[in-house]
């Protein structure tokens, strides 16, 4: 990189030149030229501190003499990448007590729906690793009884089916219950906080891939939302919060400059993520959603569709921020396996204008008529439901299945219609619950 002061000193030893040869106006289109240089600098933002390191600079005194749990997964890092494990170990020795972990298991080894992860014993520090994604969702009175305190580290995606926020708001329950301190370290929703998607969770459709009443792309942070689920469903909890340093609402991850390390098996990208809240939704369909591939939920397709006039028929919505390319893909496991499968890819152009549930919406309905005898919406269980269909769950509302069923979202306009459904109400709601 040319150091300030040198390219200072070729800017004026040009603009010398070009008055020593009478040139009228190179001095002028010089100077234009160094301003505009300097004026397209990015702006640059502090780099964001996590609630893990800010607690463990300064707010342990909030879990002073108390045995503690950590709820936490192979992502519960630092900005060195150091495991919250090994800090509260190094930090607390033997009160740490016991680790919990959400679905996919610590490690993250384990697929989707209802695959389970086993309790276990941490090799070095002999303690238990109870599952929250097993024989129970919630911790128990006997794993509660080894802990005075349960400390919540988990990296969130941004949108209402992950599970992670609901094995939050199941063990501030069982929290409240038992009488534990319960503590949130707050990380990035790698989405941001300034957009939000519908549908809304509608009252009778709970699940646990939906348990509150909340959009499909909340725009809030983890501790936000254990404050949102305080006030709602756990009031007299004793909950703590610890927030980030330097982030802010506009932020999306990529401008944190912390790593992204992936929380679960299916979402080691961070464009992964900025396209879950809308392909998700595919998993209560035929379509693969791209679990198989090295790209889930970036690609998707069947065997039964036509990629190229798939692409042409997407065109017609004029969706910002991605691009669609038709692409043949073969998935290793899951849905089509072994088959070869039509479909497309989605390109991100611009993240910060991408609203992936009004694609996944232009997706489905384009899907279903070009396809009507082939597409399929796909029965239960899922996600421990045995009688509701699962794209009802992971809407939150049965209005988008018979949307699409009814030919609704033909057009841009109607698909906007139904991802803006109660945002505004969303928006009021939850500002009480914001942190930053």
């Amino acid at each position: 990189m040319v150091d300030l002061q040198v390219q200072r000193k070729r800017d004026a030893a040009l603009m010398h030149s070009a008055i020593a040869l009478g040139q009228a106006s190179g001095p002028r289109l010089i100077e234009r030229e160094f301003i505009h240089r300097n004026v397209r600098k990015p702006r640059v933002y502090p780099k964001v501190k996590t609630g893990l390191e800010v607690f463990l600079r300064s707010r342990i005194d909030a879990v002073n003499h108390l045995r503690i749990g950590l709820l936490c997964n192979q992502a519960s890092v630092n900005s060195q990448l150091q495991s919250a494990v090994d800090l509260f170990a190094d930090k607390f020795g033997q009160r740490l007590t016991a680790i919990f972990t959400p679905q996919h298991g610590f490690w993250g080894e384990e697929q989707a729906n209802m695959i389970e992860t086993q309790h276990s014993v941490h090799r070095r520090l002999g303690i238990p690793v109870y599952s929250l994604y097993s024989e129970t969702r919630q911790p128990t009175p006997e794993m509660l009884d080894r802990i005075d305190c349960l400390v919540v580290d988990l990296q969130d995606v941004g949108t209402r089916v992950y599970t992670f926020i609901w094995t939050l708001l199941a063990a501030m329950q069982a929290c409240e219950q038992a009488g534990k301190l319960v503590v949130v370290l707050d990380r990035p929703n790698p989405l941001g906080g300034a957009v939000c998607e519908g549908p809304m969770l509608a009252a009778g459709f709970e699940s646990f891939v939906g348990n509150s009443h909340i959009p499909l792309r909340h725009g809030l942070t983890i501790a936000e939302l254990a404050e949102l689920f305080h006030r709602r469903h756990t009031p007299k909890l004793a909950l703590v919060k610890i927030a980030m340093e330097g982030w802010e609402r506009s932020l999306m991850f990529d401008r944190t400059g912390l790593p992204w390390v992936w929380p679960s098996p299916n979402m080691q990208r961070l464009e992964t993520a900025v396209l879950y809240p809308g392909q998700v939704l595919l998993e209560g369909t035929n379509l693969s959603e791209g679990r198989g591939t090295t790209l889930p939920f970036e690609v998707t397709g069947a065997p039964y569709i036509k990629a190229e006039e798939w692409c042409e028929e997407l065109s017609r919505y004029e969706l910002p921020g991605v691009r669609v390319r038709p692409i043949r893909f073969r998935p290793v496991f899951d849905k089509w396996k072994n088959q070869s499968c039509g479909g497309l890819q989605i390109h991100i152009v611009d993240p910060e204008q991408v609203r992936s549930v009004a694609v996944t919406l232009a997706m489905l309905q384009t899907a279903r008529e070009l396809s009507p005898n082939e597409f399929e919406w796909l029965p239960p269980p899922y996600e421990y439901e045995t009688e509701k269909l699962p794209i009802d769950i992971l809407a939150g509302t049965p209005s988008l299945r018979e949307a699409v069923d009814l030919k609704i979202l033909g057009n841009r306009q109607e698909v906007d219609r139904m991802t803006e459904l109660n945002i505004t109400e969303w928006k009021e709601l939850s500002c009480a619950s914001w942190l930053y």
